[in-house]
């Protein structure tokens, strides 16, 4: 039996959920957000409580159950309050500014690192070191920070580069000198 997916999943004030066949389309103050589901799970609406059915107990449709049910709560969560991810810059000289819609980081290249931000996601540069990234879609923000990641992703001998906050870099020593 699937722990988590047979957990009915509250729907808040202020967030209507319309399931129509395998679609469901989430809209709540901050959004909406429609997804596909699996052809085999089952999603019923009622007394405000969303509720996923599997059709047997083969190992696929054990797996779906409970992937399903986070979609959907994922989906709830975001549209009520957004999902972030915080991203922190280190180095000497690397820093991140936001430019309207864009985000300019400055990693050491030869050349400034643009990017445009996704339709439904929003920087946030409190400080040139920390980067915030928005959004009510939260397969999308963890996408998005991970592609900024990647612009320079963090060394292990001066932990320079881009990472996450809550991210830990082990640290490697350096060559060892002459004896």
């Amino acid at each position: 039996m699937s722990r988590i997916g047979n957990k009915p999943i509250e729907v808040p004030n202020g967030v209507e959920v319309k399931i129509d066949g395998h679609k469901v389309t989430v809209k709540g103050p901050k959004g909406t957000l429609e997804k596909e589901l699996h052809k085999n799970m089952t999603v019923t609406l009622e007394n405000n409580q969303v509720i996923v059915k599997r059709p047997d107990d083969e190992p696929a449709n054990k797996s779906l159950h409970g992937l399903t049910r986070t979609l959907i709560n994922n989906m709830i969560q975001g549209t009520s309050n957004e999902f972030t991810r915080v991203l922190e810059v280190n180095g000497v000289g690397y820093r991140a500014a936001k430019q309207g819609t864009k985000l300019v980081l400055t990693l050491g290249y030869s050349h400034p690192v643009e990017m445009e931000a996704p339709a439904g996601i929003t920087f946030d540069v409190p400080n040139p070191n920390q980067i915030i990234v928005k959004g009510i879609d939260k397969e999308l923000v963890g996408q998005t920070a991970a592609v900024i990641r990647t612009k320079r992703p963090p060394e292990v001998y001066r932990g320079k580069g881009i990472k996450y906050a809550e991210e830990v870099i082990r640290r490697k020593e350096g060559k060892a000198g002459k004896k």
